[in-house]
């Protein structure tokens, strides 16, 4: 059974959305459907990893390396 929620989104982007949608010859609400299903059944892997990522977003490396010091082993 479908149950029908309201979301808020600014009007210009929910008009880009759903021109995106036709061109993909579907509509934004199965859209919708299609993405929260993605978002619940996500892989704890893969959102534990991006939650370590997000904790080391703290370290900074100072500077930008060369392309031979990214390559050296």
């Amino acid at each position: 059974m479908l149950k029908n929620i309201t979301f808020s989104a600014d009007k210009e982007l929910i008009r880009k959305a759903r021109e995106k949608a036709k061109r993909e010859h579907t509509t934004l609400n199965a859209s919708f459907r299609r993405w929260i299903k993605r978002y619940v059944s996500k892989n704890t892997k893969t959102t534990d990893y991006y939650a370590f990522m997000d904790s080391l977003n703290y370290a900074k490396p100072g500077r930008k390396f060369s392309r031979d010091e990214l390559n050296e082993r």
